[in-house]
């Protein structure tokens, strides 16, 4: 039951991620990041069958890192966006990766910017968007409340909206969500919304 969305405001982008760990009916943890800091100013975030997720976000990662360390410039967010889609378009003819992601980044000359990229490696920059069954509860919230211009509190404030949706409606809807920002001062940890913390087991 994975949700992940994000969108645009004025000037920063924000994603959020519910931070389960499932496999079939278990829950392994609580506190897993699905959101990944790609370099200073970009995030992805993730889901997907989990060692697929972690694996493909780990390579993609490495390899903007590595196109930085070689060029001595990083990859603007577009770029970025446009290397991830052609390495789950050449995968998905091989060994695909079951991984969706949204990829939000802040460009000095371009700004915010965020992307949406499914497992059969479609792309598209959106204002917006979605994975996974809460998608069905945040675009919606997002279809009514969302507007271009906003600002980082009006977007927390919707960010909520949609979690608070996804809580209430989702038949098993994850406990715990992170929320990460970029702007212009970087990629961060905004905020984690919590229900359940996992509990330290006691020693025998």
């Amino acid at each position: 039951m994975e949700c992940v969305f994000g969108l645009v405001g004025h000037d920063f982008a924000v994603v959020a991620a519910d931070t389960s760990a499932v496999h079939s009916i278990l829950v392994h943890k609580s506190n897993e990041d699905k959101i990944m800091i790609l370099d200073s100013h970009k995030l992805i975030a993730a889901s997907g069958e989990s060692g697929d997720r972690v694996q493909f976000t780990e390579y993609i990662q490495k390899n903007v890192a590595l196109y930085q360390f070689r060029n001595g410039i990083p990859l603007t967010t577009a770029a970025a966006a446009n290397f991830t889609r052609g390495e789950l378009a050449t995968a998905l003819r091989k060994n695909p990766y079951f991984v969706n992601i949204l990829l939000a980044g802040y460009d000095k000359e371009t700004g915010p910017s965020l992307y949406y990229i499914d497992y059969i490696a479609t792309l598209h920059k959106v204002d917006k968007g979605a994975f996974g069954y809460g998608s069905y509860f945040s675009l919606a919230m997002m279809d009514r409340h969302y507007h271009s211009g906003m600002t980082v509190e009006e977007a927390i404030d919707l960010v909520d909206k949609c979690i608070m949706e996804i809580r209430s409606r989702l038949v098993v809807a994850p406990p715990n969500f992170v929320i990460k920002i970029v702007d212009k001062d970087g990629a961060r940890e905004y905020a984690w919304r919590e229900s359940v913390k996992d509990a330290a087991v006691a020693s025998a």
